[in-house]
């Protein structure tokens, strides 16, 4: 049933660091920003709180069904080795390909940017207002421009590929000391904002949207809501990209998964209702796009002081969320290279530490490129309905493992099966339908950047 292949790779990460590096994976600056685009477009605080529910509710049955296949295959590069099993090689290499290439690579360089911002913010320094941040390279892409911002960016990518390179054991650690950090934070703020005497429920009683729209444009609104949303959980899944390295896969990836998951649905809820109890929702919608709006509310309630904390906490948890994806997601191109499907010697580890380490290079100077050409955002913008389409087929894949393996019960059984799976599947075709629908040049250029791994796979299939 299990299929671990066999490596020099160091099971490092017990069940507690597995469970740091779900909820490091997930909370970045998403929690603290999304707010404003969605309280925008429902108007009501409800609607706000019920939107973050159903995405943390989506997301957690997405986990449990993750949690059943992720039982069964403890491999290193998570999501490809499931699909290679369930779908083939082909399928997988295209799951690989558009996580190395973009999907990955382009989250680092998102969240790395927040940290590069914030960072600039927060030590005042000097705009870049050279000539130079106007030069133009084809395609529009102007690397000089925000240059302080990329160079801030860069250095923490650099810094981060370095520490992972040393070892997995220092890449969790880091994780797990800064991301309970984190949580903590997150709880002592909402209590300090629930205590005040700021904080007013009758906030919440404005239960409907504040303007009249008809039902399939509220819907719209309630989807863009739903996107949002999912935005702050992305991020979930890539403990199971370090499956060999974790203790006992089969029990502390499934337990990591559901209690990741959970715990930050939790935190997003109780974070959110207190931004929606200390500041009404007609303020909360006033915030430039620009802003981050738990800065603004803390402000609101607390003053600079409050501010600088949520400002502070911004840094550590985007610094949190860049690391575990930089330790997590290179093992994906390590277990391509490792198949022959992708370019030689990135499966090398290294001999002292047991770390892919030109995996990890790769990756970071990829990330950085993105960082220099401001490609990332339209890139992740282009490729969220992606990452659902791959969700779906690791749903799917349970119905597919449980038949491959008749009658054999799996280490960790998804509840509400079949249910809930099938529900998730459905869910996940409905929204990269919704997706296409609504963006369909952005979807089609999507689909052509998947489509780009196709001739190299082809090269490779062949050597």
């Amino acid at each position: 049933m299990k299929n671990k292949p066999s490596s020099n790779l160091v099971q490092g990460i017990g069940t507690f660091g597995a469970l740091a590096l779900v909820f490091g994976s997930m909370i970045g600056s998403g929690a603290f920003k999304k707010i404003t685009v969605m309280s925008q477009g429902l108007g009501s605080p409800t609607w706000v709180i019920l939107a973050w529910a159903l995405a943390g509710g989506i997301t957690l049955i997405g986990a449990l069904c993750n949690a059943e296949v992720a039982s069964q295959i403890a491999a290193s590069g998570g999501q490809y080795e499931y699909f290679k099993r369930m779908y083939g090689k082909a399928f997988a290499f295209m799951y690989g390909w558009t996580s190395v290439a973009v999907i990955q690579t382009a989250t680092i360089a998102a969240v790395a940017y927040v940290f590069g911002q914030s960072l600039h913010q927060w030590l005042q320094l000097p705009e870049w207002n050279s000539t130079l941040s106007e030069t133009t390279l084809p395609f529009g892409i102007q690397p000089l421009k925000d240059l302080p911002v990329k160079l801030l960016t860069a250095g923490l990518i650099v810094l981060l590929t370095g520490i992972n390179a040393l070892g997995v054991r220092l890449g969790v650690t880091l994780t797990s000391l800064m991301g309970s950090t984190v949580v903590l934070c997150i709880v002592l703020i909402s209590v300090f904002g629930l205590s005040s005497p700021m904080a007013n429920p009758a906030l919440l009683q404005n239960a409907a949207p504040s303007t009249e729209v008809g039902a399939s444009d509220f819907l719209a609104l309630f989807f863009a809501a739903l996107m949002a949303a999912f935005w702050a959980y992305e991020g979930w899944n890539n403990v199971g990209f370090v499956g060999e390295e974790i203790k006992q896969p089969e029990r502390a990836i499934p337990r990591a998964l559901v209690m990741g998951v959970g715990l930050v649905m939790a935190l997003y809820l109780l974070l959110n209702l207190t931004f929606l109890v200390v500041m009404p929702i007609e303020q909360i919608q006033g915030i430039p796009q620009n802003e981050v709006a738990g800065i603004s509310i803390m402000r609101y309630l607390g003053g600079e002081t409050a501010a600088a904390v949520v400002a502070l906490l911004i840094l550590v948890s985007t610094f949190n969320a860049t690391n575990t994806t930089v330790l997590t997601a290179p093992r994906v191109c390590f277990a391509m290279a490792r198949d022959g499907l992708f370019f030689k010697g990135i499966e090398r580890l290294n001999s002292r530490t047991g770390t892919p380490v030109r995996a990890l290079m790769l990756q970071g100077a990829w990330a950085i490129v993105l960082v220099f050409s401001g490609s990332f955002d339209p890139l992740t913008d282009m490729l969220i309905f992606a990452a659902f389409i791959f969700y779906g087929m690791g749903a799917a894949g349970v119905f597919v493992l449980r038949k491959q393996n008749a009658g054999e019960k799996p280490p960790f059984s998804v509840l509400g099966y079949p249910v809930l799976p099938a529900l998730f599947v459905l869910f996940s075709l409905a929204l990269v339908a919704v997706s296409v629908w609504n963006n369909p040049m952005g979807s089609a250029a999507g689909l052509g950047l998947m489509a780009l791994g196709i001739p190299f796979y082809l090269i490779w299939r062949k050597l």
